[in-house]
């Protein structure tokens, strides 16, 4: 390998506390999955400071010794674009890893080498993962894993992580990396670009985690926190430095990023060459027909319908929010906890007054836990399965890929459907994932329509149930929903100012899920989510006793009546209103006694669905939205969704009433 490269830099370790071990590389290629297996459940996930990205940190034992685990987020160039990027290069920067996993995809092994070359360039202790191997494979791809690791002068491991292949492999060669300085590595440019890069790194003299040929190249390319970096470390030799990055800057305006480019591309070509071989005939996989299929329109649609149908209808609505919930609401809560529950407090507890808190109307047994357990829980379970069941398939990227056109028109790329379908397991959750959008637009849109028409798994269920037995009722609530959907997207995206980025996402394979990986997520988003519900719902129920001995809550429903006329259901739904403001689900649970107490009919359940549904956030994810958007976003579109959310309920049993439809 050419030794062209060599400046004098050191790499800056940490001495104190374990080792530490950054894994990096673009999205989808496995990143997360090597994580989870090296830390097991020893995690913490924090945003970085000073940003709103999340970063996974973990411990792990490997071979007896200690190390601190680092999962960045994806970044595809050591120039950074996106936030993302920019917070996985500062962890580079400035956390000393004594170890740089780079897992990319063995199928994408071209493209992605580049970024390899830029991580041995910067002087990093590399490991390489050529992960998804079993794809590879069943593609007749061929990869000559010596060869490459002999042209790279670092390890390089083939695996796939998610199939459990070669994690041994790895462990071995994190245990017996030898970490000793020993001299920089580099892919030598044509001799302008090395001529350029040389005058630079001439004049640089501070001490750098990445070589000074890598942050040569970086100034070079007008980065911005690259050159904030070096203006503190060079002190008063930086002017002169400064000076001659402007000159060259300036020179090559033109050619610099395209030669730089062209130039890295070539040096890829000449590694592979020998080390990656297509087959003579290109194998087609099942996997990749479907892959292929749930990007284009005239198949994706269909498919994605399919999957709604048999995922959220059949499974959460019939099974989660049908089936399980009389098994446990009616059959074990109504039928045999409740009844018991209140012999004993009664007994226990001579004044009604603090009975009530227990065991009433409102009591936090016989509401708030059965809300929470007896109906809140198996929806949510169901949907996490199903939810944890697509994403291990790879479904999602394909899925961001589909609707990217149509979300243009919202002012959204395709990467907030991720966002807006996990909305449909938790509307809290999903505004916190609001964060990974490129741009301050993207985030308040996205949160404007979350708070809107998503509504989440537990209330999505519960209505779904209730209008399933109505006919006409589920798809009058579903067209009116999608409908405002399209029309306050389509409105924000001409209101906010600026324009939707561009959009770009890996695709990882498409294949079968593994249970105890559908398992292990469904067990940690459900810990998550019931450590969470569960106060509020007890505290909800706490709330409404309170107002009910004080006579507030009376008040409230009253102050009501006339707005649950203006809409055409009777004084009792407003109880599910002021249900829903502490939470969704818990609002849906209220329709689902109104119900079955025989008060609405099927015009009256679909107006107060459609209602509810785009009613006022719950308090968690107001809470998060103030959070992520601050006061005055949060406390805009609070005001605004609510107001619309009475509206569309007059303008919809106004149509009702003179269609005749239910």
């Amino acid at each position: 390998m050419a030794t062209c490269c060599s400046d004098g830099s050191e790499n800056l370790k940490s001495v104190t506390g374990a080792k530490k071990l950054a894994l990096v590389g673009n999205p989808n290629v496995g990143k997360s999955v090597l994580f989870n297996v090296l830390t097991g459940s020893y995690v913490t996930v924090s945003n970085y400071p000073g940003t709103s990205v999340e970063v996974s940190r973990g411990n792990a034992v490997i071979h007896g010794q200690a190390w601190q685990v680092i999962d960045t987020p994806g970044m595809y160039s050591i120039h950074t674009i996106t936030e993302e990027e920019r917070v996985a290069r500062e962890i580079l920067l400035h956390e000393t890893p004594d170890i740089v996993l780079h897992v990319l995809d063995a199928r994408n092994l071209e493209r992605m080498l580049a970024m390899t070359l830029q991580l041995i360039e910067a002087n990093l202790p590399v490991i390489l993962i050529v992960n998804i191997m079993d794809e590879a494979d069943r593609m007749g791809l061929t990869i000559d894993l010596k060869l490459l690791e002999q042209r790279l002068g670092i390890p390089v491991i083939g695996a796939a992580t998610a199939r459990k292949r070669g994690l041994d492999e790895i462990r071995a060669a994190i245990s017996s990396y030898d970490s000793q300085p020993n001299g920089s590595r580099c892919f030598p440019y044509n001799r302008l670009l090395e001529h350029d890069i040389s005058e630079v790194t001439g004049l640089m003299a501070g001490e750098y985690l990445l070589s000074h040929r890598s942050l040569a190249v970086l100034l070079l390319q007008q980065d911005e926190e690259i050159t904030e970096l070096v203006r503190h470390r060079e002190g008063e030799g930086y002017a002169v430095l400064a000076e001659k990055v402007r000159e060259k800057a300036f020179e090559r305006r033109e050619s610099f990023h395209l030669d730089l480019s062209l130039q890295r591309n070539s040096a890829v070509k000449k590694i592979i060459d020998g080390v990656f071989v297509p087959p003579e005939k290109r194998v087609i996989t099942l996997s990749e027909r479907l892959s292929n299929w749930s990007v284009r329109p005239l198949t994706g649609i269909p498919m994605l319908l399919v999957v709604l149908y048999f995922g959220l209808y059949k499974f959460v609505g019939e099974f989660g929010a049908g089936t399980v919930v009389d098994l446990l609401e009616k059959q074990l809560f109504v039928e045999r906890i409740n009844p018991w529950m209140v012999t004993v407090v009664k007994g226990l507890i001579p004044w009604e007054i603090i009975q009530e808190l227990f065991v009433g109307e409102y009591g936090i047994i016989t509401l708030g836990i059965r809300y929470a357990v007896g109906i809140i829980l198996p929806i949510v379970a169901t949907f996490f399965i199903f939810f944890s069941f697509l994403e291990d398939t790879g479904y999602f990227p394909r899925l961001a890929l589909l609707v990217d056109r149509l979300f243009k028109h919202f002012g959204l790329t395709g990467r907030a459907v991720i966002p807006m379908v996990l909305g449909f397991g938790c509307d809290t959750m999903a505004t916190m994932v609001t964060r990974t959008l490129e741009t301050v637009r993207e985030r308040i849109i996205a949160t404007l329509l979350l708070a809107l028409a998503i509504p989440c798994s537990a209330q999505l269920g519960v209505i779904i149930a209730l209008l399933a037995k109505a006919p006409g009722a589920l798809a009058v609530w579903s067209v009116f929903l999608l409908l405002i959907f399209i029309l306050v997207g389509f409105l924000a995206a001409r209101i906010m100012p600026g324009e939707a980025p561009m959009f770009y996402m890996e695709l990882p394979p498409m294949r079968l899920p593994q249970l105890s990986n559908v398992l292990t997520k469904t067990y940690t988003r459900m810990q998550w989510y019931f450590l969470e519900i569960l106060p509020l719902f007890v505290i909800a129920s706490v709330l409404l006793w309170l107002g009910k001995i004080t006579g507030f809550f009376a008040t409230a429903v009253s102050a009501m009546t006339p707005v649950m006329a203006s809409i055409g259901l009777p004084k009792e739904a407003a109880v599910a209103f002021i249900f829903g403001f502490f939470r969704r689900d818990y609002g849906a649970a209220g329709l689902y006694d109104l119900q079955t107490q025989g008060l609405l009919d099927a015009r009256q359940l679909t107006v107060a669905a459609v209602t509810l549904t785009l009613f006022i956030p719950c308090v968690a994810q107001f809470l998060v939205m103030k959070k992520e958007r601050g006061w005055k976003v949060a406390g805009a579109i609070g005001l605004f969704v609510s107001l619309l959310a009475f509206g569309s309920g007059y303008v919809l049993n106004q149509f009702l009433l003179l269609t005749g439809l239910l």
